[in-house]
């Protein structure tokens, strides 16, 4: 079930949220976070009811070894191996399933080899409910984590506006919502935000995100050469869809939760503004960047010791975060470009040198741009065609409707065509250039959500980009991190 579908907009989440409060109403609060977690788990179930005894499973053997780390009386050495015997269950089950064929095809190249490929289809939502986990077990360890129960522990894991493509939600932040009194009750104020983001990222996705694919997927899938500004246009427009789709669902996720009066913590927070890459990644996808830096980068040194030793633990921190993001060569590479501007970008505060704004700006959403083209292509044919496209290395070409202005370019290599981007290229540049205007200049969601003041002239604008939306709802994709 996708939040951008019928049967979650008009039948799934009103339902789950008129008994959610009815039960609270007549005093049923735990029951009523049972009716969360059933219906979570039937949310989870809709798209292939074969993976909930997997979400299940991994529930209830996470939630045992934390019981083990918290109330068994064990020497330090058996709770270090109860403690790895649950970090080996977690990675090996996201390794099996996300991992599996990439490792024995990479092994049947090396070896000339030919063991069969298992075409294991992803479990929606394991690379975000596995990272919980783990975080929960390390916690629990560390005499970090009390006593839940197995309700919560269940309802933490499984809540759906975060289960599938996250925000990485931690135990410390979730669990006293779930036990404080008063969330149970109707708030007026938290419904009224709650639908406005939910609607907002509805729009963002529906109206904006899928539109920028068309254009981006021909680029990268369908056009077998590209020119310069055919370049440009494809790496933005996935540049753009990727950020309003991963925005839109972090804000339908927030909104949705928000419903139930539960915070769910910020995710995006306008990474494209950022003017060094240590800032976008304080914005990009934030708590996937909380969990690298406290349960990978700190613990493998972090910034102590010395230089050497901080940009080896960069590298290693992206190099997983890249290998987390997709099972394939070019989302290493992806990491391994970012941890590189990382070390590159601490070495060079180092030097005291500072660039105007505009320039680290200009010079940040620029390599961010370039390095998604990795993370985009399904092949490194495909990424090499687009970065060869956007250097000029493949021609540079003209809309034909200019020859009669700008003819005498074609003296300097330049050709007219009268078909570029499919017939969209004056569209789609259009576009580019708006929405990019609009992501520099204008307040993200969680802005607009703070200062949000339920009234008839935001009714209206709701109820419009909810109308216009929903029409548009026969065109119905994925989120693009489903895909992670």
């Amino acid at each position: 079930m996708l939040f951008n579908s019928y049967e979650y907009i008009l039948l799934f989440l009103p339902t789950v949220i008129l008994i959610y409060y009815a039960l609270n109403r007549y005093g049923y609060t735990t029951g009523s976070k049972v009716w969360l977690v059933l219906a979570s788990w039937f949310f989870y179930s809709y798209w292939n009811p074969i993976y909930l005894p997997l979400l299940l499973g991994s529930i209830l053997v996470n939630y045992f070894i934390g019981t083990l780390l918290r109330t068994g009386q064990w020497e330090d050495k058996i709770r270090r191996w109860i403690l790895v015997a649950g970090l080996a269950f977690n990675i090996g089950l996201l390794g099996y399933f996300k991992y599996a064929d990439f490792f024995i095809s990479n092994l049947n190249a090396v070896l000339g080899s030919q063991f069969n490929l298992l075409h294991l289809l992803l479990p929606l939502g394991i690379s975000f409910f596995t990272f919980q986990q783990i975080a929960y077990l390390v916690d629990t360890y560390r005499g970090e984590a009390r006593e839940y129960s197995f309700v919560n522990y269940a309802l933490f894991i499984s809540f759906f506006p975060q289960l599938v493509a996250g925000p990485i939600v931690h135990h410390k932040e979730m669990m006293w919502q779930f036990e404080d009194p008063d969330r149970k009750r109707w708030i007026p104020d938290n419904v009224a935000r709650g639908l406005f983001l939910f609607v907002l990222g509805l729009a963002k996705k529906v109206l904006i995100a899928d539109t920028f694919g068309v254009w981006a997927t021909y680029g990268f899938d369908t056009a077998t050469s590209l020119t310069l500004i055919e370049g440009w246009i494809t790496s933005l427009s996935y540049s753009l869809q990727l950020y309003f789709d991963f925005s839109a669902y972090s804000d339908m996720a927030i909104g949705a939760a928000l419903l139930f009066n539960i915070n769910l913590p910020i995710n995006f927070f306008s990474p494209y503004k950022s003017t060094s890459i240590q800032e976008f990644w304080r914005r990009w996808h934030m708590t996937l960047s909380r969990f690298l830096r406290d349960y990978i980068y700190i613990p493998l040194g972090g910034n102590r010791i010395s230089d050497f030793n901080t940009y080896r633990n960069l590298m290693i921190t992206f190099l997983i975060g890249g290998l987390w993001h997709g099972a394939g060569w070019t989302f290493v590479f992806w990491g391994f470009l970012h941890g590189l501007a990382l070390v590159i970008n601490r070495a060079w505060r180092k030097l005291g040198i500072s660039l105007p704004n505009w320039l680290s700006w200009l010079i940040t959403f620029n390599f961010v741009n370039a390095a998604w083209v990795f993370f985009r292509a399904e092949t490194w044919a495909d990424a090499i065609k687009v970065l060869r496209a956007m250097a000029g290395l493949s021609g540079v070409a003209l809309p034909v409707s200019l020859a009669q202005y700008l003819g005498d370019l074609s003296s300097r290599g330049v050709t007219f065509a009268a078909q570029m981007m499919n017939g969209n290229l004056l569209p789609a540049a259009l576009a580019v250039v708006v929405f990019m205007v609009v992501v520099l200049t204008v307040r993200n969601s969680i802005e607009l959500k703070d200062s949000f003041r339920p009234g008839w002239a935001s009714a209206a604008v709701v109820i419009t980009l909810a109308v216009a939306s929903i029409l548009s709802l026969t065109r119905v994709s994925e989120f693009l991190y489903f895909n992670f």
